[in-house]
């Protein structure tokens, strides 16, 4: 984990400004999947292009092998399981077209992810809000109904945090205010998240 985290502040180093807030997002998002629970994101435009990126890098293999263990080779023959790989339980909000559409034509767009965090969001998962601004009202809604359902909120936002900071459990707030500056800080954050749980889980 610190090999991870210090290789990532070595080729950024402003990221040492929140380098505390991205360990502790690694611990929340580590007991999540520890014990069995799955991570909702949500964010809108570049961020919800990075809601369905990192989503990718936990639902397959990111830079390592992720054999599936021989239980269920056993139970899959090895035809099927030799073609699977481990994942991390991970749902983009992002991704549900048709309810996203449908939600957002009958009913108050502002509250879709959080219908959908209302819906599949259960005690011990996790919801991932990126927001550059940090003030996405679907976004910070979201956030109110994880928290009244007993998930843990991670939110991801640029310098001041918005009204995020102040709603999630852990708010990583990366050293930009312009867009495009604090989504450039972004991707690099959340690889190294994705690093970090795979050499936790697969290595």
């Amino acid at each position: 984990m610190n090999n991870r985290l210090n290789a990532l502040i070595e080729s950024f180093p402003n990221l040492s400004s929140c380098q505390d807030e991205i360990r502790q997002a690694f611990d929340v998002l580590h007991e999540v999947y520890a014990n069995g629970g799955k991570l909702l994101i949500c964010g809108n435009g570049g961020s919800a292009a990075d809601s369905d990126h990192m989503a990718g890098e936990l639902l397959k293999g990111f830079t390592c092998p992720r054999p599936v263990d021989d239980m269920w080779k056993r139970k899959l023959g090895t035809n099927l399981s030799d073609k699977l790989q481990g994942a991390l339980p991970t749902i983009p909000l992002t991704g549900f077209n048709a309810f996203n559409s449908a939600f957002n034509n009958d009913c108050d767009p502002y509250y879709n992810f959080a219908q959908l965090t209302w819906a599949l969001g259960v005690p011990g998962d996790s919801l991932f809000g990126i927001s550059t601004s940090g003030n996405s009202k679907n976004v910070l809604y979201a956030t109110f109904v994880a928290r009244a359902k007993g998930l843990k909120t991670i939110g991801l936002t640029g310098d001041s945090g918005g009204q995020l900071f102040s709603n999630v459990d852990v708010c990583i707030r990366a050293p930009a205010s312009k867009v495009e500056n604090v989504q450039e800080f972004h991707l690099p954050i959340y690889h190294c998240l994705c690093h970090m749980l795979e050499d936790a889980f697969f290595t």
